[in-house]
């Protein structure tokens, strides 16, 4: 497909198809059914899937996600350049047997839609030139869709949450606090300011030896620790705000590592103890910034609390996550567990939303290694600065 995508741009046949720039607070029912096939590919999954979205919500028709999780195991994390080539070799694939699962032909996708950044730049490449040649074949819209958006609308995918509300982002490349007021309508809150949750999760499975994906292998041992057994920090929870930081927490577990013998027991217990300290800040952070919202909550509207990204999976947090939305009078949302890791349902849902206000992008937009969802907040007020490359958060 990404030769097709090519051979059609060198005769000129591709469409330059104009991308709408004002955000809409509220989105609006579409007139019609619409079909739209979304391709995910931003870091170690190929996923696609085709979703109908009519006036009572969304239907997904079909999903396909296929792991990269052997292909990185024996190197405790994810490689770029084979990550790259594996989407590649998977993406037309994952496609083709997605389109066959819906039921569903090319000629009745209204739009394509693939995550067009942040991410792996490679993989994200192969998904939106993918997602590009479909457009150029069948003279319909190609969508870019911001992958952090795609998180953010994910508890939409099977439940209503009415807007504005609260966002915690946890992934392993994001950890932050965004009011959702709309689509394309993002405010950040606060953000880590140095490693991402999910990369502390990574990490600490690498240096305890527990394999690869690092965060469900944390939360297997942890499950037979003591929470209490090693005195772990709780980074920058003395100090007002929402800012995070885990590079410290991930320093500490390396030093407790090399300190003592390493046993199942001694393994669980530093597991345990870390995804604690881990919880005991997101949940103080969560505290502070439900305050925050509450003052912009239409009144009569109940404060609701999202949590999305891969680490949302980790059944721990979403615990004490749940028992502070109680404590706090919020509603407590998380998207099932099949999509709170990267998946092709997101994408399609967020590129289905921008088609029914028809926000579509232009052939020519670029892949972006780094997106922000508040991008004002990025240029104004970044966390980790700017770079050739755009801002980093």
């Amino acid at each position: 497909m990404c030769q097709s995508f090519s051979f059609f741009c060198h005769m000129g046949v591709a469409k330059q198809i104009r991308r709408a720039t004002t955000p809409s607070t509220m989105e609006q029912a579409p007139t019609r059914p619409l079909t739209v096939l979304g391709i995910e590919t931003s870091c170690d999954e190929t996923a696609a899937a085709v979703l109908r979205l009519e006036a009572s919500g969304p239907e997904i028709l079909g999903e396909v996600i296929a792991s990269q999780f052997d292909d990185h195991a024996a190197y405790g994390g994810v490689v770029p350049e084979i990550a790259a080539r594996a989407h590649a070799d998977a993406c037309d694939g994952v496609v083709r047997e997605t389109l066959k699962q819906a039921g569903v032909s090319l000629s009745e996708i209204d739009g394509f839609a693939a995550t067009s950044g942040p991410g792996l730049i490679g993989g994200v490449m192969v998904g939106m030139m993918t997602a590009k040649a479909l457009a150029t074949a069948t003279g319909k819209p190609f969508i870019g869709v911001n992958h952090l958006e795609g998180h953010a609308l994910s508890p939409r995918l099977s439940e209503t949450v009415s807007f504005p509300y609260l966002l915690l982002l946890v992934s392993g490349g994001h950890c932050q606090f965004i009011q959702v007021r709309g689509l394309g309508d993002y405010k950040r809150l606060g953000s880590t300011i140095d490693d991402a949750v999910g990369e502390a999760f990574d990490k600490t499975a690498k240096v305890l030896g527990l394999g690869f994906p690092g965060g469900p292998a944390v939360e297997r041992c942890a499950r037979t620790g003591d929470p209490k057994a090693i005195p772990l920090p709780r980074p920058l929870l003395d100090r007002p705000g929402l800012d995070m930081s885990f590079a410290g927490l991930k320093t500490a577990v390396l030093r407790e590592a090399q300190s003592r013998e390493l046993n199942t027991q001694s393994l669980a217990d530093i597991c345990a103890s870390f995804q604690q300290a881990v919880c005991d800040v997101l949940v103080e952070k969560s505290r502070r910034a439900m305050a925050i919202l509450r003052a912009d909550i239409p009144s009569g509207q109940s404060p609701a609390f999202v949590i999305a990204g891969g680490v949302g999976a980790n059944t721990a947090l979403r615990s004490s996550l749940t028992a502070l939305c109680e404590d706090e009078g919020f509603s407590f949302h998380a998207p099932p567990l099949k999509w709170c890791t990267d998946n092709g349902a997101m994408i399609a849902y967020a590129g289905a939303l921008r088609l029914s206000q028809g926000d579509v992008s232009d052939l020519a937009l670029s892949a972006r290694p780094r997106w922000p969802l508040d991008e004002e907040a990025a240029a104004t007020a970044p966390v980790f600065g700017g770079g050739k490359r755009g801002a980093k958060a």
